[in-house]
């Protein structure tokens, strides 16, 4: 297992170039399997998830080819030949995206197989609206033991209107996909907003899909007989340049973030701008994030976008655990959030948590110790920017995750002036 040592008390300094977001480019890898033609994904992060679902494209029958175009990683694929319906168990429990493919599949070959997906341990995630989805469009379900079927019905898939009770970003993205090749008119109610969503959908007309209502209440997909091949480009990650973000404020550093798109961050930038940060755009669309030597405490509650992103609280309730004040954080998305603050506890912080509320009473300094990751992506990453910030020495145990959603981070870290190395 992988542990990052971090010797805390360096303010970080720099320019920083964002990646293509983790979170859209795993969605529009699993829409090209919706086609017979070549599709080319541009931006394409180098993360542990990317990889993970490449692997499983080529299990199926995807041809998939890596390039580098003047420094940027373009992915073509082509799903001219798919050759099963069932999705590798050792990949999908990987991975919780895993799961994006089963809309695909199913809309393509009429039938997908799959495994309960894996992922961050930060809850209980189910799939059943997926599923419900899936019902809604003509399709049955059949279950053995950790074994899903989805099968649709002979006369295919068929366009109906599908009410999400949440608005689930991977029940809108598998509903979205499975409708491009529906019979008639599907309309998607309460769904996801997110940006990725809207970067999904950019990519589904590209291939020739009719849909239109991004970012409404309600999405409608015209369904076609066939699609073609595209290529679209990954937006920036927002959820990247907020842990960046965060790494600046949190050692009182100021550090410029290339390839971001701040429409897409409204909510962050706010709370940021609340706590004293100060977040300047600069002329070349960059933003430039400059934080006093300790931030203030503020009040925090997650919420479905365009709210404060759930994937963003740890990193912020690290930040609050060195605030000046006391910070009351609400997690509203995923009950286990909080399983890192007891790793930040053994730092010194002082934090008191009761179901999904958490109270943080900031400290001046933290102590460098020994923490573990527990399986959690983002709780991996707020535990290095927390050892960034202390005094001494922090072993993050664990924290393979981190290569999930984060490019070389102990590197990128490096070149800003952090004094940290990963052990494999």
């Amino acid at each position: 297992m992988p542990r990052f040592i971090v010797q805390g008390g360096n303010p970080l300094h720099g320019r920083i170039k964002i990646n293509g977001a983790k979170n859209a480019v795993l969605p529009m890898m699993a829409a090209a399997v919706l086609t017979e033609s070549e599709c080319v994904i541009k931006d394409v992060p180098d993360i542990r998830d990317v990889r993970v679902m490449v692997r499983i494209l080529r299990d199926i029958g995807v041809e998939v080819e890596l390039e580098d175009v003047n420094g940027q990683r373009h992915l073509s694929l082509k799903a001219e030949q798919i050759r099963t319906d069932t999705i590798p168990a050792e990949l999908m429990r990987e991975m919780r995206s895993s799961v994006l493919l089963i809309g695909p599949m199913l809309a393509r070959l009429g039938s997908a197989c799959m495994t309960h997906p894996g992922g961050c341990a930060i809850g209980l995630r189910p799939i059943d609206m997926h599923l419900n989805g899936f019902r809604k469009l003509n399709a049955r379900i059949e279950r053995y033991r950790d074994e899903v079927r989805v099968l649709a019905s002979e006369e295919g898939l068929l366009g109906t209107d599908i009410h999400l009770e949440y608005p689930s970003v991977g029940a809108t993205e598998n509903a979205m996909m499975a409708a491009t090749l529906a019979q008639g008119v599907t309309r998607i109610w309460n769904p996801a907003r997110e940006p990725e969503i809207d970067n999904l959908a950019e990519f589904l007309r590209l291939m020739g899909s009719r849909i239109w209502g991004t970012g409404t209440d309600v999405i409608t997909v015209e369904g076609r007989e066939k699609l073609g091949g595209a290529e679209c480009t990954v937006i920036p990650d927002r959820i990247e340049a907020g842990t960046f973000a965060v790494a600046a404020a949190i050692t009182g550093g100021e550090v410029e973030l290339e390839n971001v798109c701040p429409s897409h961050m409204r909510a962050f930038i706010s709370k940021m701008c609340e706590v004293g940060v100060r977040i300047i755009r600069l002329e070349d669309g960059s933003l430039r994030v400059q934080s006093p030597s300790r931030p203030r405490a503020a009040d925090l509650r997650t919420l479905p976008y365009p709210g404060f992103p759930t994937d963003l609280q740890n990193q912020y309730l690290a930040m609050a655990c060195a605030a000046d004040g006391t910070s009351v954080i609400t997690e509203t998305i995923f009950e286990n959030r909080f399983k890192v603050a007891e790793e930040f506890v053994r730092m010194g912080a002082l934090i008191r948590t009761e179901g999904r509320l958490a109270v943080v009473k900031g400290v001046p300094t933290l102590s460098g110790t020994r923490v573990k990751a527990n399986e959690d992506l983002r709780g991996a990453a707020s535990l290095i920017l927390a050892g960034l910030r202390a005094e001494g020495t922090t072993e993050v145990q664990g924290a393979d995750p981190v290569d999930r959603g984060y490019m070389d981070f102990a590197g990128r870290l490096q070149k800003l002036g952090a004094c940290i190395s990963r052990q494999d």
